[in-house]
């Protein structure tokens, strides 16, 4: 399986290898091969983040190909996780890391839809770039709103913007069917990230969770797994 890393990588003096040196050794010890990198801000939390200029970009994109040569020397594949809150969110940015470097997406459909990106779009334009997959499903309605600045990211996930799979907007079993189709042979990541304010009353996520895989049962019988 792997690992989610946040590593600076914009900032010319700051090494972003040594950062991940730990994370590698553990996965390498534990027989796990993907290491899921997200180019941090540098800040706490994800509800804001400094805008870089053509310098720092190219200063992340070259650090994004040395820790996937770094990674590939431990026998490990690393992926840029575009995550919103991070410095590859939008879809202007997914589209700079893909022509810009060579490292290898993780397509995560709920993060990539509410910075702007189709996932399913996505995924059928450059197949050969996704490795790794986090499938969660998500209110456009929320996600409409984080866009234009009315919700932090952090109040519209305490709102639900993740809903179980098949309850939201993500076409989860299209995205599924283009990827197959074309060679995608790495993990299907089931996620959905909630906020829980106290202790639920009933089954709470866990309720969730079993919605969520009866839906990808249900998808994997429609669809060539």
């Amino acid at each position: 399986m792997g690992t989610f890393v946040p590593v600076l990588l914009h900032d010319s003096g700051h090494d972003p290898l040594p950062d991940i040196a730990g994370p590698l050794d553990a996965l390498v010890a534990c027989g796990a091969n993907v290491l899921v990198v997200a180019a941090a801000t540098g800040t706490d939390g994800y509800d804001s983040r400094p805008t870089l200029d053509d310098g720092q970009w190219a200063t992340l994109l070259g650090n994004l190909d040395r820790l996937a040569a770094a990674a590939e020397e431990k026998g490990v594949r690393a992926v840029l996780h575009p995550h919103v809150g991070t410095m590859v969110e939008t879809g202007i940015e997914v589209v700079r890391v893909v022509t810009g470097s060579e490292i290898k997406l993780c397509l995560d459909t709920g993060h990539l839809l509410i910075g702007g990106t189709d996932p399913l779009q996505l995924a059928r334009q450059v197949p050969g770039r996704i490795a790794h997959a986090h499938l969660k499903d998500v209110d456009a309605g929320l996600a409409a709103r984080v866009q234009a600045g009315e919700l932090t990211y952090t109040e519209a996930v305490r709102q639900g913007m993740y809903t179980p799979l098949g309850g939201g907007d993500v076409d989860i079993a299209g995205i599924i069917t283009a990827l197959r189709s074309n060679g995608f042979d790495g993990w299907f990541v089931m996620e959905q990230d909630t906020i829980l304010d106290s202790e639920p009353t009933d089954e709470g996520p866990v309720r969730d969770v079993r919605t969520s895989v009866a839906y990808m049962a249900d998808v994997c019988r429609s669809v060539p797994v």
